[in-house]
């Protein structure tokens, strides 16, 4: 089973949104994914994701309430097949975090997504539109990596 790993800064808007948005089409295409999301900090852990990203995304049939914020641990290198970062900054904090061993892929999120955007911009100091762009690009990408991951199965 291919597992996958959404990182963002604090793990409460943007890899919360991946993981729910890629687990609920993993599910209803019959792909058997292992799926988690993390934050490059720790601000966060324990905490549920964001109000306004549960409200964005439970107004697109997306439960977020069973998630939980979490740092990205060492073990996570190896634990998983791919590592997605939210934006470049991410990416370069898990590269810089990497230990050498590590067997996952490390990339960026929107490299599956077909928009010219490279990086999820984080809506948390934002209003309403800016949730609703992350949901847009993450649905994009989440498309995206299943085409991917279907390629690469057979």
């Amino acid at each position: 089973m291919v597992s996958v790993l959404f990182v963002c800064l604090g793990n409460i808007c943007r890899s919360p949104a991946a993981e729910g948005v890629f687990r609920a089409l993993c599910l209803r295409e019959g792909l058997s994914v292992s799926i988690d999301s993390a934050g490059t900090g720790a601000w966060h852990a324990g905490n549920l994701p964001d109000i306004r990203m549960r409200a964005a995304a439970k107004n697109r049939g997306i439960d977020l309430s069973k998630q939980r914020a979490r740092q990205v641990q060492q073990a996570d290198y190896r634990d998983f097949d791919l590592i997605l970062a939210m934006d470049q900054s991410n990416l370069a904090d898990l590269l810089a975090e990497a230990p050498p061993n590590r067997t996952a892929d490390i990339r960026l999120f929107l490299d599956f997504g077909s928009s010219n955007e490279r990086d999820v911009p984080d809506p948390y100091y934002g209003g309403d539109a800016g949730f609703e762009k992350v949901l847009n690009l993450v649905e994009d990408a989440a498309l995206g990596l299943l085409q991917h991951l279907e390629d690469n199965a057979s």
